[in-house]
């Protein structure tokens, strides 16, 4: 089989990363965490698999992600866990938004990190 046929396997768990509101690097991008000038090199995980990460979601159709030890958000200064929810939980739910849509891979980050992205991007013409 292709590799293209194969679909973005997630590198903790190995299983198929099947959903985009599923998918760690999109959220990463979205958020402005991910280049999108990597994407195409950078390995795909679940968002559950990268709990540092999924932690961060408060959704009511995501459950709560808990983290032992360092990285725990309980352990952190409460703004930077404020703001990093908000922002995350934003992400999170532009991909619900994206599901299903057929827009180019350069309109999927949030409305900030879009125009970041513009702005370092040279014009072409």
């Amino acid at each position: 089989m292709a590799k293209c046929d194969e679909g973005y396997l997630c590198e903790i768990c190995g299983e198929d990363v099947a959903e985009l509101v599923e998918s760690d690097m999109y959220l990463r991008y979205v958020i402005g965490m991910l280049d999108p000038e990597v994407l195409h090199t950078t390995p795909e995980r679940h968002v559950r698999c990268n709990p540092t990460l999924a932690q961060f979601i408060v959704d009511d159709d995501f459950p709560p992600v808990t983290v032992a030890g360092d990285f725990d958000k309980r352990s952190l200064d409460p703004a930077f866990v404020r703001d990093r929810e908000t922002l995350v939980t934003r992400g999170w739910r532009r991909l619900k938004q994206l599901a299903g849509q057929d827009l180019p891979i350069i309109d999927y980050p949030l409305p900030e990190v879009k125009a970041r992205i513009a702005a370092k991007t040279p014009e072409i013409g």
